[in-house]
């Protein structure tokens, strides 16, 4: 679900690497796709395993955030999450694994807190509630396929994401850090996310839930990120972007995701034997730009 998406694109592209075959739901059915009518008319194809990428892009400043927009996300989220644990919970013949993508927004903005994939959250606001509905849609009470959730920081890339609608400002010299630029910035290359994934699907001991985050994250501030971005292009970072403004265009409740942040550390998915291409944000902005 969500193979066409930004992170689907480069998990595909992974994937058919490695020899896997690869089937999108989508809006449209097609070649190597069905649609999610299909899904939920006909089934689950036979497959060895499941993923779910899709959802609305919470951030896109061209959408006022509202009811109409909140709701949208949400289903985008949780309703094709159901729509597949369904599916695959009726299957005759379960598939072995079943990821989902999720968010850090789990766990509570906080400048000190750190968090592993054992703390507590999602329950305090908005996108915490989100994390946590979608999360329990995709809970499958006794079926033989293996659950993993990988919680994902800010997904860096080259062709979409966050750096796509940064690096136009950036160019001309005009970036800077968000608010106060000390918040955290939960980050991970759009590369490693796609290969968490592939990991958990191909390993049969990873199962639970794995930090989607660079291991050098925890120690990036928006400031900072800001400040590497800028050198990675070879220009100054000089011009912050004032609290009121990132409320301004993205709404209040939106802004939090921008104007705070959460360390959070990828304890579980070191231990369950991932290895990161790009474990540190200077060789990740100069991979991306």
């Amino acid at each position: 679900g969500g193979g066409t998406g930004f992170v689907g694109r480069a998990l595909t592209q992974l994937l058919r690497s490695r020899g896997h075959q690869v089937t999108h739901v989508s809006r449209q059915g097609g070649t190597d796709r069905i649609s999610w009518e299909e899904l939920s008319r006909s089934g689950l194809p036979p497959c060895d395993a499941v993923v779910n990428l899709a959802g609305e892009n919470v951030l896109n400043p061209f959408r006022r955030w509202g009811d109409a927009f909140s709701r949208e996300v949400i289903s985008s989220r949780v309703e094709t999450t159901k729509t597949l644990a369904k599916a695959i919970a009726a299957a005759e013949q379960a598939p072995r694994a079943w990821v989902l993508v999720t968010g850090v927004g789990y766990y509570r903005p906080s400048p000190t807190a750190e968090y592993t994939e054992d703390s507590p959250g999602g329950d305090f606001d908005f996108f915490s509630r989100l994390v946590s509905s979608w999360e329990a849609a995709a809970l499958i009470p006794g079926s033989p396929a293996r659950g993993v959730v990988v919680r994902s920081g800010v997904v860096l890339g080259q062709d979409g994401g966050a750096i796509s609608q940064m690096l136009l400002p950036f160019r001309l010299g005009l970036g800077g850090p968000l608010g106060s630029g000390l918040q955290p910035f939960p980050w991970i290359h759009i590369r490693d996310l796609s290969g968490i994934v592939c990991h958990a699907l191909e390993k049969e001991s990873v199962r639970g839930i794995l930090n989607g985050v660079a291991p050098s994250s925890p120690a990036t501030s928006n400031g900072t990120f800001a400040q590497e971005l800028a050198a990675a292009l070879g220009r100054p970072a000089l011009v912050p972007v004032p609290a009121w403004a990132v409320r301004a265009v993205f709404g209040a409740e939106r802004a939090v995701m921008l104007l705070e942040g959460q360390r959070v550390l990828p304890k579980r998915t070191l231990e369950s034997g991932y290895h990161f291409i790009f474990p540190d944000l200077a060789g990740a902005l100069k991979d991306i730009v």
